[in-house]
């Protein structure tokens, strides 16, 4: 059986192309600290936010988007927390697809009914960031926001 030139050329700039990816994302993950978003297979499911220290400068933060907000728990739209804290985020949805992206840091996750995303992050810099829904939820999307106010 004879093997077309053009098909065998494809299939090796393909597995080229696959190796490529993979060694930027191993990149991505050792050299440059960019944590990729994983989903929470153990994780109880929540149903509404929560702020939790579970050691000095460091939190998990379980947040519920809901239309039109984020659900941090108490304070549902901002947390504060202190400069150099490591902060975990567990993301779920409680009702459509949303999005969660923090202007300034490398988070950006999607959060999904029936999901827990995970990622963790920490913040070095003191200041406000912004967090928006970048996911059409509906009508009122535009004011879904929240904010993390990280202090000396």
């Amino acid at each position: 059986m004879k093997i077309d030139p053009f098909e065998k050329l494809a299939m090796i700039g393909g597995g080229v192309l696959l190796a490529i990816f993979l060694l930027a994302i191993i990149y991505a993950n050792f050299d440059l600290s960019i944590k990729i978003p994983t989903c929470e297979i153990n994780t109880k499911p929540f149903t509404s936010g929560a702020v939790i220290e579970t050691s000095p400068k460091s939190y998990e933060v379980h947040v519920v988007a809901r239309m039109w907000f984020f659900d941090f728990g108490e304070n549902q739209n901002e947390i504060t927390i202190s400069t150099g804290s490591r902060v975990t985020f567990f993301l779920t949805s409680a009702d459509v697809i949303h999005g969660f992206k923090i202007i300034n840091k490398d988070i950006n996750m999607m959060a999904m009914l029936g999901v827990i995303g995970r990622l963790e992050t920490t913040f070095d810099k003191p200041g406000e960031y912004l967090i928006v829904c970048h996911e059409y939820c509906g009508i009122g999307h535009q004011g879904m926001y929240g904010k993390i106010k990280v202090t000396e």
